[in-house]
């Protein structure tokens, strides 16, 4: 018999058995190579840009990068719409496996853009594929892993996505050295990181086939056929209000964070690269020079950038489950705005990289708790479904973020150059401008229940 006093055991990932650790590690890896080939488009897309668009301004550049990322997040959207219906409909394994052949293929493709409207198709259907990750991968876990294990595992899985984003920044400076050293031709180191992007994640594909569906979601599933329990219906997610509820607010949470992200943290490689040619030019550079630099500090930028996520993510997921999931969504959101309205504002050189990091901390350290919290807003015949539309339908509003800080920070360019300003103080103001959207999650957070010690609902 046990004594009383004895201290119960944490769980730990370390109970898990082999199969269980085969699970994770694949639909971990699904969303790793998922962030390499979105940090690979974010570092490359300016590059990209002015290849395909010659000869057009550095406020145009902006503004096409705007409606570059706008499409993307639309594609993202679209995607999670519908293969987070269709993997709780066929099944999460072999729809995981599905989408990233798709978003492989596509970062491949993007490659070999010849203008800005191939570009942006390659970037769309990218973008669907991408868009249905995070739910499959999430909801595959929560299926497959013990209760017990389940939030730390879904904190783990969006930390590591830190770890595809800090190996773009690794291509992006082999690239920028490669060019430096003349091995490279200026301008075209975009091009081959879509190719070294698309590598990895298409290699992932022949591991995935492997996975075998939950068992509890192969049991529910035969089930429905005497119950009549519907899977992957939006009708079902819209019909009950608790689901309908929880799938709306949620939805208004992950908007308030993939805004502040994608619309406005997610452009810190064009301040980074404003700051750096202004300072390189003033030393007599040539233009091979100074983009390899730019290159060098921009991969720089996005390694500290997602160090400090990874660092940000565990921290969130540490915070969840000792005072729940809303008390650490308000001080995450809190924290985002002040640190992303700092950063635009006081970002000055090279020295304020630590600026970087904490921006990176706070922006990314929300996404664990998306991890942790959606699949626990919703049973498991929706739980895909649900996870998904508040994860990635929101996009097709948060597709907004980027174009509204283009066509502002162009509005502001206009109105600078007539006070004698710079493009780089009105780059500075619109970003600091719509950095309150970080707020508008604090409304969701009162009106989502508590989760924390909860069974997910079945």
């Amino acid at each position: 018999m046990s004594s009383p006093f004895q201290v119960p055991q944490k769980p730990s990932l370390r109970d898990l058995n082999s199969y269980q650790w085969f699970v994770f590690a694949m639909a971990s890896m699904a969303w790793l190579f998922d962030c390499l080939d979105q940090q690979l488009f974010i570092l490359a897309r300016n590059d990209a840009l002015k290849s395909l668009i010659p000869g057009a301004d550095p406020s145009t550049i902006k503004l096409y990068g705007g409606y570059a990322t706008t499409i993307f997040v639309a594609g993202w959207a679209t995607g999670g719409l519908i293969f987070g219906s269709v993997g709780d409909r066929i099944g999460r394994a072999k729809t995981l496996t599905l989408t990233v052949l798709i978003y492989s293929l596509c970062t491949g493709l993007s490659a070999f853009s010849v203008g800005w409207l191939d570009f942006a198709a390659y970037r769309y259907l990218t973008g669907l594929g991408v868009g249905g990750v995070f739910g499959l991968a999430v909801a595959l876990i929560a299926d497959s892993l013990p209760g017990a294990n389940r939030p730390g595992a879904l904190g783990l899985l969006q930390a590591l996505s830190a770890v595809g984003n800090i190996s773009a920044g690794l291509i992006s400076m082999l690239m920028a050295y490669l060019t430096s050293l003349g091995t490279i031709e200026p301008g075209t180191s975009w091009k081959y990181m879509f190719l070294i992007g698309a590598v990895p994640a298409f290699l992932c594909v022949f591991l995935q086939i492997k996975l075998k569906e939950p068992e509890k979601w192969v049991a529910a599933k035969a089930a429905s056929k005497e119950t009549g329990d519907k899977f992957g219906s939006y009708f079902e997610l819209f019909g009950d209000v608790r689901w309908r509820s929880n799938a709306l607010w949620g939805m208004v949470l992950c908007i308030a964070g993939v805004v502040g992200l994608w619309g406005i943290g997610f452009f810190s490689p064009e301040l980074v690269g404003d700051v750096i040619t202004k300072s390189l030019k003033g030393q007599g550079l040539s233009e091979a020079q100074i983009a390899g630099q730019k290159g060098y500090w921009i991969g720089i930028n996005s390694i500290i950038q997602n160090l400090g996520s990874f660092f940000g993510m565990i921290a969130f997921a540490w915070v969840a489950q000792r005072i729940g999931r809303r008390g650490a969504f308000a001080i995450g959101f809190v924290a985002a705005f002040l640190m992303t309205f700092c950063y635009f504002r006081y970002f000055q050189s090279m020295s304020d990289l630590w600026m970087t990091a904490l921006m990176g901390f706070f922006q990314l350290g929300l996404f664990a708790g998306f991890a942790i919290y959606l699949p626990e807003l919703f049973p498991l015949r929706l739980r895909s479904t649900g996870t998904s539309f508040c994860y990635n339908v929101g996009r097709f509003i948060a597709a907004s973020g980027p174009f509204t800080l283009g066509m502002l920070q162009q509005s502001l360019a206009a109105g600078a150059k007539n006070r004698g300003g710079s493009e780089l103080d009105a780059f500075r103001d619109a970003c600091c401008a719509m950095s309150g959207v970080f707020l508008v999650g604090l409304i969701a957070v009162y009106f989502l229940p508590e989760t924390k010690g909860k069974a997910l609902p079945e």
